[in-house]
């Protein structure tokens, strides 16, 4: 072993390997900067590159760029409140907050130190685990893996806000959304319309855009102001720096989850961060300031995404099973280049030496990208002063864009907009956007184990030996959950559980009766949806019904418990409880509907006039009537993003979607209106 390790190191150390290396560095960090990208997007990059590439050149850059995403898509997150990629969801929950009330320096410093912190950390337990991680590995069947997916969904319990019916109603709407396209047992069609794209079922990248990046911008234009409420930086460089020091035991542990989550093939970054969070949220004391701006919110989540990116190596490199999406790609890369993932990975006569230069790669990319995000912050963190009605037309370009990266047709782009409508009703009236995230998420891992494992062990699968122990962990985590929701609250609502965190700035628990009627048909509208559900799936053979039959039902009668309170509240025949809450924040709802018929404004332009025609009728309009811009400052704006969709196409070699205009005139279109 020692000869290995020699081997590693120099290899590790030569200027060539590092070279590729730094290059992966500064592809990911502009990658990760840029919002909904993300791993897969930024590997998609590089695998034309990477062909005929000598096998430790080709894994420095890649491994670079994996390395440094999870720690440069924090940028996106604190400072714009989009989340840069699937598993950076989390953090904007509290980082976000944090810029708003000009502490971006100490929110991006945390997250940076943290990340640093568990990027290490991981690739410390990586290189004492390469051996033992084979039977590690091979002792998870798909009945654990399902028992796993259930202990993700207990953490429904912490991220509820303050009416547990709510979460579990959002919960399940977020399972009912992924239940959406074929079933993986027989295939049957469910909630398709007939629909080629619906088939494939929904895109996490749209749902994480659609609930929480959308919403949070149309709600700042509403305040015409700067992301940053104080108009300044803030500062609290060093200060972010001791809160991790200060929370080290937290970041441990976080880094622990992600680590161990990352070694389950196929739950990757975008579960870890959630049960980091709700990890974080459920061994706090203090509860109160959770989703409004604290720092812990943000130092858990960011620890775990960069322990998870190294505990998704284990599965790829030892068994040629991806740990996540990326994983997939970084797989493709490796047969691309001539070596062969699986076992021989660990053996010393093999290929075990190439191994510990990846996971060694991986903290030193690490420290690398820390140190340049560092470096970058001053200058990137001022996006926070500025206006943001000036900013907002860029980031809704953003967000549209990465939405297309999907499945590249005009299809994402109606889907990223009847999903933020969901996204800002669920924010309006107070159901918690997490919970239905982490349903979304779960929804397919949940479904295919639990088939594999009915198939392979019959119905008393959840009686194996890892798979109860998983069982028990749940039921700890939940009855810590509950005794910590019985302590006295404020408010408390009749059969309900309260709690005191606060995911969304509406939930004021003021509601006046007034306001509970939109909730309620909202609420209504929810109900139909779970019926909905439960008619489809039900059409189907028994292994593809019952998961949307279960989800469904689960759905309706929370749902159907919060309509009863809503109802009750509005009628005036008793207190509304804790499942309601006032919408008068300060500002009018109709200018918050202005701005999103500005958004359905814009996908309309692109079905008719093609996305270049749209993107510019969008921004000199958008930037002369709500801007108040001269036609000088419209122009130049407009010529910029129009510069960046086409440098962005040309590096992605993609086509930008039509409308009707070229598909009936195309020949008589000149590039780039085609």
């Amino acid at each position: 072993m020692i000869d290995v390790f020699v081997t590693s190191l120099q290899n590790l150390l030569t200027l060539h390997h590092l070279s590729y290396m730094m290059i992966g560095v500064a592809i990911g960090l502009v990658v990760g900067i840029l919002p909904a990208l993300g791993g897969i997007a930024g590997m998609s990059l590089l695998l034309p590159f990477v062909y005929g590439m000598e096998p430790t050149a080709a894994i420095a850059m890649m491994v670079g760029l994996l390395a440094v995403i999870p720690t440069s898509d924090t940028f996106s997150c604190i400072l714009m409140g989009i989340p840069g990629s699937s598993a950076s969801q989390a953090t904007v929950l509290d980082g976000f907050p944090l810029a708003r009330k000009g502490e971006a320096a100490r929110a991006l410093s945390a997250s940076f130190s943290a990340s640093m912190i568990g990027g290490l950390f991981g690739a410390l337990c990586l290189t004492a685990i390469v051996i033992v991680a084979r039977p590690l590995i091979l002792s998870f069947t798909s009945a654990e893996l399902f028992m796993l997916a259930i202990f993700g969904l207990s953490m429904v319990g912490v991220l509820s806000g303050s009416s547990l019916a709510k979460g579990v109603a959002a919960c399940a709407l977020g399972l009912a959304f992924g239940a959406i396209g074929t079933a993986p047992a027989n295939g049957g069609e469910r909630m398709t319309f007939d629909s080629l794209y619906l088939m494939s079922g929904l895109e996490i990248t749209i749902i994480g855009l659609g609930i929480f990046a959308l919403p949070e911008v149309l709600d700042l234009l509403r305040g015409q102001a700067s992301i940053s409420s104080t108009g300044k930086l803030g500062r609290g460089w060093l200060a972010g720096v001791r809160d991790t020091w200060r929370e080290k035991w937290l970041t441990l542990r976080c880094a622990t989850i992600g680590a161990c989550v990352g070694l389950m093939p196929g739950l990757g970054g975008s579960v870890s961060d959630w049960i980091s969070y709700g990890h974080t949220v459920q061994s706090a004391k203090d509860k109160s300031q959770f989703g409004k701006g604290d720092i812990r919110g943000v130092i858990g989540p960011e620890a775990a995404n960069n322990s998870c990116a190294g505990g998704n190596l284990i599965p790829t490199l030892l068994f040629g099973i991806p740990g996540s999406g990326s994983m997939a790609i970084f797989l493709a890369a490796m047969i691309l280049i001539g070596l062969q993932p699986g076992p021989g990975m660990a053996d010393p006569k093999r290929d075990l030496d190439l191994t510990y230069t990846v996971v060694w790669t991986l903290a030193l990319a690490n420290v690398v990208g820390t140190a340049a995000c560092i470096a970058l912050s001053p200058s990137i963190a001022r996006l926070t002063t500025i206006r943001f009605v000036l900013f907002a037309p860029f980031m809704i370009l953003i967000i549209v864009f990465g939405a297309f990266q999907s499945t590249r047709s005009f299809e994402d782009i109606l889907a990223l907009l009847v999903i933020a409508l969901t996204g800002i009703f669920l924010k309006r009236f107070g159901w918690p956007r997490p919970a239905f995230l982490i349903g979304f998420v779960l929804a397919g891992q949940v479904e295919t184990y639990f088939y594999q494992a009915v198939q392979f062990y019959g119905y008393g699968f959840p009686l194996r030996p890892i798979a109860v122990t998983i069982a028990l962990v749940t039921i700890a985590s939940l009855w810590f959950t509950s005794r910590s929701r019985q302590a006295p609250k404020e408010a408390t609502v009749p059969g309900g559980i309260t709690t005191d965190i606060d995911f969304e700035r509406e939930e004021d628990e003021t509601a006046a009766a007034k306001n509970l009627w939109p909730q309620a048909i909202f609420t209504i509208v929810t109900v139909g949806f779970f019926i909905f559900t439960i008619a489809e799936g039900a059409q189907n053979s028994f292994l593809d019904a019952v998961f949307p039959v279960s989800v469904g039902a689960v759905g309706l009668l929370t749902a159907a418990f919060v309509l009863f309170w809503q109802v009750r509240g509005a009628t005036g025949r008793g207190p509304a409880g804790n499942v309601n809450f006032d919408l008068d924040d300060g500002a009018s709802s109709g200018s918050l509907w202005r701005f999103v018929g500005w958004l359905v404004g814009f996908v309309i332009a692109i079905g008719l006039l093609g996305f270049t025609l749209a993107l510019i009728g969008f921004f000199l309009t958008f930037l002369k009537v709500v801007a108040k811009s001269s036609w000088l400052q419209a122009a130049v704006l407009t010529a910029a993003a129009v510069g960046l969709v086409l440098v962005l196409t040309s590096i992605l070699n993609m086509n930008l979607p039509g409308g009707l205009l070229q598909h009936y005139f195309y020949d008589q279109l000149v590039w780039p209106l085609r």
